[in-house]
């Protein structure tokens, strides 16, 4: 084969291996059937001799469970398959838990650290051939929006497993800006060509490709894993809109990074699909996107509150730290006041039933201003919804130039949060219904 700048190498499968069982020396076994290692090779290790080494299997009856087990997060669903993310990391059906080439009644796990395990038979073919080659446990992966598998590297050791090409140029000299190869999940879909999924033949070499071959200090297969802050397709299925829903937290300390108005506005058209009584549209938010609007509705709000205050009785002491606690809107770079309007209202001519039509144009406020807030976490965006314009409604109408029918329900202040959230208890639903 022909690779990156002409250079040739050759892939082929290691044959002789005997069937791997808990406890065995993966390396004394590479290193018996292919004593003719040398020095830059790369092997490629399918990840279920490795699980069976490491004695990753485990008595399951019902592999359901086994998934459940394995999983952090479930990503998708569609039937009974799951994408999900594991312990390790990896997104992918129902977490890397195979019943395939295994006894009855019994499931491979994945390694628990593909990179340590990588590592290890690294340093063991190094005591045990004398030579220094590169090793990547693959498996088998599916993709988003293609069709068919293909082996990726989920551990590694002593390969160059991203190759970033950004800072150099291209055969036209055009600026490289984005491109990082992933090279040892190139490495894993070129030996899974010649060991393929039913041959038998679980470990490939690669030869001629020294330059990937690097120290012991590489960053192991982790690196390939994205972050969830850089990851644009985290969020998307049911299970994702649940998880948006949790990820919604409340922020109170923002960077300075600027935020995106067009983030706002698509999850304003998100909050917008609210339900709504009488096909009615009860809702209505006002972006305040310049540092004049957001300090002049401040100091209003401020100067209002501080005269409440004076009104109940509270010292001078206790209004300045009332105060102080409310900076989470004016430390904020973006605001938005949330506001409702009644327009297609009823009215019955009867308090008890006008106040209850009220309360429906109510809980249509709270649904839509929630589907913002969930919106603005699917953004990436921080958010804190406090309370204080409900207060003072005809100062922030006045402040803000709204019409006398519309209605503040409260402020959102919208930035980038300058720390992840708390770790906070988890609340059992259990615990909030009753059925009768």
């Amino acid at each position: 084969m022909t690779g990156a700048a002409g250079a040739e190498f050759r892939v082929w499968a290691l044959a002789g291996l005997p069937e791997v069982r808990p406890g065995d020396d993966l390396a004394k076994l590479i290193a018996s059937v292919s004593p003719e290692l040398v020095d830059g090779d790369v092997l490629l290790v399918t990840s279920k001799i490795v699980s069976k080494a490491e004695g990753r299997v485990i008595a399951a009856d019902d592999r359901e469970e086994a998934i459940d087990a394995e999983t952090v997060r479930v990503v998708a669903r569609r039937g009974a398959l799951r994408i999900v993310e594991n312990r390790q990391g990896l997104v992918m059906a129902a977490a890397g838990v195979d019943a395939s080439n295994t006894p009855a009644g019994t499931v491979l796990l994945l390694p628990v650290d593909p990179d340590a395990s990588a590592r290890a038979i690294r340093e063991g073919l190094r005591d045990a051939l004398g030579v220094d080659v590169g090793v990547v446990v693959t498996d088998t992966f599916g993709r988003p929006w293609r069709s068919g598998l293909t082996d990726v590297a989920i551990g590694a050791a002593g390969v160059r497993v991203l190759d970033d090409l950004r800072g150099g140029t291209d055969a036209h000299g055009n600026p490289l800006s984005a491109t990082v190869v992933a090279t040892a999940d190139e490495l894993a879909a070129a030996g899974d060509l010649v060991k393929g999924k039913t041959s038998g033949t679980p470990v490939a070499v690669v030869r001629g490709l020294a330059h990937v071959v690097a120290g012991d200090g590489e960053d192991g297969a982790r690196a390939l894993v994205r972050g969830a802050a850089d990851d644009m397709f985290r969020l998307g299925t049911s299970e994702a809109v649940r998880e948006a829903v949790t990820l919604r937290r409340t922020v109170r300390e923002f960077t300075d990074e600027p935020v995106d108005p067009g983030g706002v506005r698509r999850a304003v058209a998100a909050a917008v699909t609210a339900p709504a009584p009488h096909h009615t549209t009860p809702w209505r938010f006002v972006l305040l996107e310049s540092a004049e609007s957001r300090t002049r509705l401040l100091d209003a709000m401020r100067d209002a509150w501080i005269a409440d205050l004076r009104r109940d009785g509270r010292s001078e002491e206790s209004i300045a730290k009332r105060v102080r606690r409310g900076d989470v809107l004016r430390n904020a770079p973006y605001l938005v006041v949330p506001c409702l309007v009644m327009d297609g209202s009823h009215h019955y001519g009867d308090a008890r039933r006008d106040a209850a039509e009220r309360e429906m144009f109510v809980v249509a406020a709270g649904a839509g201003v929630q589907n913002f807030l969930v919106a603005l976490a699917g953004e990436r965006l921080g958010s804190a919804w406090v309370s204080s314009t409900m207060f003072c409604r005809e100062v922030v109408r006045e402040a803000l130039g709204l019409p006398e029918s519309w209605d503040p329900m409260g402020a959102v202040a919208v930035g980038h949060a300058a720390a992840p959230p708390k770790d906070r208890p988890a609340r059992q639903a259990g615990q909030f219904i009753e059925v009768r």
